[in-house]
């Protein structure tokens, strides 16, 4: 723990506690709506967005949250509009973000192997305090949006359709979930890297998932599994001298086979005759 006593540890601690709260909450939706991959498509975009700020010599965090927003709403609007379909528009991301990042990255000053890889897999023990301050910031808009609005967003993610008739904004909705999720997205790039960001996303939506019966338990149960995996990945990290994204999602992949192996007890014991507790309605909508 005397790795604690260095502040670059605090820092790269609390970024890390910070995302590992949010991407879950922002996650269960994704996770709900079947986008559990739209992660790592925007962090494709993202890349576009490093490769613009390395070229212009601005900010890589700010360019890459504008082109990522941009490419979130665009993708969005497509699929609401067009005859495109959800998975064809995530596939145009992933495609156009990977090929755009790579040749800004490789026509700007900067394109080294060691600027591309820090964003690429994370560089928590680099993040600056104003980096946190941003991280911070975001990441508390990003988690009360998610709060605040769960109603209304876990009705849009069960049955859009059925949110449109009870008068639901469904289109502007869908543009939260498309800003935040670019959002949450560039903010967790320092964290696991924009590679690894769609895990912590959905690894811990998936492990509360083995054990929880209704959303708003899994949501908290997911969130108490992002922020432990992520407090105990850097922590582990700093003493074995690993990557702290990679060891963090190991450790979101690790509650997942614990979880499973819980759940199966579990409903062999509902299989035995012990009654099941449900939870009473999460949202109720009138038409």
């Amino acid at each position: 723990m005397d790795l604690l006593t260095y502040p670059f540890m605090l820092r790269a601690l609390a970024g890390a506690l910070i995302i590992g709260l949010a991407a879950p909450a922002l996650g269960i939706y994704l996770v709900q709506r079947r986008l559990s991959l739209i992660g790592d498509g925007i962090g494709h975009v993202a890349l576009t967005g490093v490769g613009v700020g390395l070229l212009t010599h601005q900010s890589p965090v700010l360019t890459a949250v504008i082109v990522s927003v941009v490419g979130a709403v665009a993708v969005e609007l497509v699929r609401e509009r067009g005859r495109t379909s959800g998975d064809l528009a995530l596939a145009l991301l992933f495609y156009g973000g990977i090929a755009g990042g790579v040749v800004l990255v490789g026509l700007s000053d900067d394109s080294s192997n060691a600027s591309l890889m820090q964003y690429l897999f994370g560089s928590l023990i680099t993040t600056s305090p104003q980096d946190i301050a941003v991280i911070a910031g975001l990441g508390a808009a990003v988690l009360v949006a998610m709060l605040l609005f769960r109603p209304a967003l876990f009705a849009l993610c069960n049955d859009e359709e059925y949110a449109r008739v009870s008068g639901l904004p469904v289109r502007t909705l869908n543009l939260l979930l498309a800003v935040t999720t670019a959002v949450t997205v560039t903010i967790a790039m320092r964290t696991v890297g924009l590679l690894l960001v769609s895990a912590l996303m959905v690894v811990p939506v998936a492990a509360a998932q083995q054990i929880t019966r209704g959303f708003r338990s899994t949501m908290a149960v997911a969130m108490l599994i992002g922020i432990c995996a992520a407090g105990a990945g850097v922590v582990l990290a700093g003493s074995l001298d690993t990557a702290p994204g990679a060891t963090t999602v190991l450790l979101a992949l690790a509650a997942f086979l614990i979880t499973t192996g819980a759940g199966a007890l579990w409903h062999r014991r509902r299989r035995a005759g012990v009654p099941a507790q449900v939870e009473p309605p999460d949202v109720v909508l009138h038409a």
